[in-house]
């Protein structure tokens, strides 16, 4: 026998299901495209529509057009404590308000810090959040 043939011992290996289904050529079925994660919130007794749930975004962001209309007495930049209702909840929320244009059908931003004072629990799959 050649030297580089060599006898080689086998044992078995546990695999995960993703290295299962990769060596089975068993491919993930595509999951539906949700779009956005957008829900109605308000603002005082001002009715927002609804606010993008932004999970890359580390502020809350506003702009001016909705902050003249909430008569806020604070200065621009930063405003602290908004009390923001999404369906029965009531959280505290700051904002950065920024001199933008407001889309008419989303409004204000929420990113990570309001999803997780609400404490916020997203479904892909199911495209829920709870």
């Amino acid at each position: 026998m050649p030297n580089y043939v060599k006898r080689r011992e086998y044992e078995t290996v546990a695999l995960t299901k993703k290295c299962s289904a990769f060596l089975q050529n068993k491919l993930l079925s595509k999951l539906k495209d949700f779009g956005n994660f957008t829900i109605t919130c308000n603002i005082r007794e001002y009715y927002c529509g609804k606010a993008l749930y932004d999970l890359g975004a580390s502020i809350n962001l506003m702009p001016k057009s909705i902050f003249k209309l909430l008569g806020i007495a604070y200065p621009e930049g930063k405003i602290k404590g908004i009390l923001v209702r999404v369906d029965k909840f009531i959280f505290p929320a700051d904002f950065i308000v920024l001199d933008f244009e407001a889309d008419k059908e989303v409004p204000i931003i929420l990113g990570r810090p309001f999803l997780a004072t609400g404490r916020t629990l997203i479904d892909v799959q199911k495209g829920e959040l709870t």
